[in-house]
């Protein structure tokens, strides 16, 4: 049995469970919820979506409605290292997807996939934000704008050598 199928542990239902008393109603806490989830697990698996859906009082469906909406919350496993490649218009036109083959040949993966060793998981993402230095990418909690081949180089060659946890 994966940890993504044993129940969620007392530490983190009493996290979620206090996060839903500081709401005026407890669903309000949803979002917050799932990232404490997330931030244990690197991802929300289903069997954790429905003990925070039973915590919250939310049908399951409900939650998941909610967590599919925000680009930031992982419903299938993701690697060590998350890479979100901005596909805006402003970064198409700056070379995004010359970005993008460059990394999917330099990882051995295609868009929302991750590397055969679990380092990094390489997905498209709606606008950051950062239209004035396009090309940009979300990197784990590092935003990056102006990126290039050298920027991709470094930082493929940074996550792959880190050891697995």
């Amino acid at each position: 049995m994966s940890t993504a199928d044993h129940p969620l542990p007392d530490d983190l239902q009493a996290e979620i469970l206090a996060l839903a008393r500081a709401e005026p109603h407890p669903r309000s806490a949803c979002v917050a919820a799932l990232q404490r989830v997330q931030s244990r697990y690197r991802w929300i698996s289903t069997h954790h979506l429905r003990d925070v859906a039973r915590l919250l009082d939310m049908s399951p469906d409900d939650l998941d409605g909610i967590a599919t909406c925000f680009n930031l919350l992982f419903r299938k496993p993701v690697g060590r290292h998350v890479i979100l490649l901005c596909d805006s218009i402003s970064c198409w036109i700056m070379g995004r997807d010359h970005l993008c083959d460059h990394l999917c040949r330099t990882l051995a993966i295609r868009p929302g996939e991750t590397t055969e060793d679990g380092a990094i998981t390489l997905l498209p993402t709606v606008c950051l934000g950062h239209c004035d230095h396009a090309p940009a990418m979300l990197v784990d909690d590092t935003l990056c704008g102006d990126v290039d081949l050298p920027m991709l180089a470094r930082l493929t060659d940074t996550l792959t050598e880190e050891p697995p946890p």
